[in-house]
């Protein structure tokens, strides 16, 4: 007899009995039930492409911090909408990287009819109409100092800021921008932009709000990509939402919805998921996030180094999302991953 066997306890029911009814690995055995029983899935309608705009003729200028993200001048931000539609990608996101002689204190350039990110919308409408065009009418890339909002004796003046971006919002929709998706933070700016939106005859362009924006350290890259980078004078605190807290985000995002918001997201993505759960359990609205520069530029650091496989960890983390109740997802990765899809 073997003394080192273990000794049933009377009454105890050995592994075989106690899992023969309850074998959970039963449908993980082969590929095809695993497929059967997946609870989420990633597909190509699921993907907005944030694409970065630059002045110039056939530009396509390497974004450093961002592996593989190119900074495109108009006519090449057109084939590439084109490369997007073909694709199926439903939506496009546009920043600009405007010339600092550009910038001044206010922002003043955002008010431009002509500007970068109006001759883009313009220009993509005319060749893919088909694709979604969402702009951002916060005044970061337009100031010399890469605040969202206008700096008045080191304070961020919120009311002035809004009737700016006001402005802006509906330039942009005149210019063809399908939805407007103002990143700013700044109080009551969604029902402003909604009512001016509607007097000038643009009731059917849609908000996407930025309900939650927290005070991150994963933008950087992003920073980098528009040229503001080393502009910014002290830091967004006074506007983000601290990243500590989730009722004030259940809050930012339950005042934008009576605003008139359309969809609301959450920025940063896979650090925030949590929040993403509670919005759309609270509220049941179309629900995003944006997978931020930081986020895409970890992965494609640590699959450079072989530390991750780095086509998994892409997929995984957008699944993340989806798992956590995302409609949809603003990421870096839109073109690989609906190229994976198709084939």
């Amino acid at each position: 007899m073997n003394r080192f066997a273990p000794t049933k306890a009377a009454g105890a029911l050995s592994v075989d009995e106690v899992t023969n009814s309850r074998r959970l690995r039963r449908m993980r055995k082969a590929a095809w039930s695993r497929r059967l029983v997946q609870e989420n899935h990633l597909t190509v309608d699921d993907l907005i492409w944030p694409m970065f705009i630059v002045e110039g003729t056939n530009v396509r200028q390497p974004v450093e911090a961002m592996p593989g993200v190119f900074r495109y001048s108009v006519d090449i931000a057109v084939k590439e909408a084109e490369r997007a539609a073909k694709l199926g990608i439903p939506a496009i996101a546009t920043f600009p990287k405007v010339d600092l002689s550009l910038r001044d204190e206010t922002g003043s350039h955002i008010l431009d009819p002509d500007n970068l990110i109006n001759r883009t919308t313009r220009a993509i409408k005319a060749a893919v109409p088909e694709i979604g065009i969402i702009t951002d009418a916060a005044l970061d890339p337009f100031t010399s100092h890469g605040h969202d909002g206008i700096l008045r004796d080191g304070v961020i003046a919120n009311d002035e800021s809004v009737e700016q971006i006001t402005a802006a919002a509906v330039l942009q929709a005149a210019a063809g921008s399908d939805i407007i998706a103002p990143s700013d933070m700044m109080d009551g700016r969604i029902g402003v932009i909604r009512s001016a939106l509607d007097a000038n005859g643009f009731q059917d362009v849609a908000i996407m709000s930025y309900a939650t924006k927290f005070d991150s350290a994963f933008y950087g890259p992003y920073r980098d990509a528009i040229g503001t980078a080393g502009l910014l004078k002290g830091d967004k605190k006074t506007y983000y939402i601290n990243n500590a807290n989730s009722a004030e985000a259940l809050r930012e995002a339950e005042q934008d919805i009576l605003e008139g918001a359309d969809m609301i997201m959450v920025k940063p993505g896979l650090p925030y998921l949590d929040i993403v759960r509670q919005l759309k359990d609270q509220f049941a609205m179309p629900t995003f996030a944006y997978q931020v520069s930081g986020e895409y530029s970890m992965i494609k650091a640590a699959a450079a180094n072989g530390w991750i496989d780095g086509e998994r960890a892409m997929l995984e983390s957008l699944l993340a999302m989806k798992r956590a109740g995302c409609d949809g997802i603003l990421t870096y990765f839109a073109p690989t991953v609906a190229e994976m899809l198709k084939r």
